[in-house]
């Protein structure tokens, strides 16, 4: 977008339904500050950078279903994090919450779910 310049924000709304709760867990996850917080909204946003998170309200939320199957509500939108210790990123990220999927389609990346069913992926790159 022309109208873009250096510095302007940009993120991403996720449905949940506890979105205060929702924030808690990827701020923690993340080490990143909750920016702001008022009912039905959070946003999580680096300390160093112009990109969030914000979290909102869904009413009638439905858990997506991973893997993906028919009939079933589909993930929208996941996560990928990288990290350089897949196994203490897995147990920190269930320490605060999230639970490992049950299919894991590669090896140098798990699946989690977080506390509202959204998938994520832990991946550790090997290059």
């Amino acid at each position: 977008m022309r109208s873009r310049t250096a510095g302007m924000w940009w993120g991403t709304a996720i449905e949940a339904p506890d979105p205060g709760a929702l924030a808690r867990f990827y701020s923690e996850l993340l080490d990143w500050p909750i920016g702001h917080e008022e009912p039905g909204t959070a946003i999580v946003a680096p300390p160093q950078g112009s990109v969030y998170l914000v979290f909102q309200q869904a009413t009638d939320y439905q858990r997506p279903v991973w893997p993906p199957v028919d009939g079933e509500q589909r993930p929208m939108i996941h996560f990928d994090f990288q990290v350089g210790d897949l196994d203490s990123a897995v147990a920190d990220a269930i320490a605060l919450g999230a639970t490992l999927a049950s299919a894991q389609p590669q090896e140098n990346v798990r699946v989690l779910l977080d506390p509202a069913g959204h998938p994520f992926c832990l991946c550790l790159d090997q290059e």
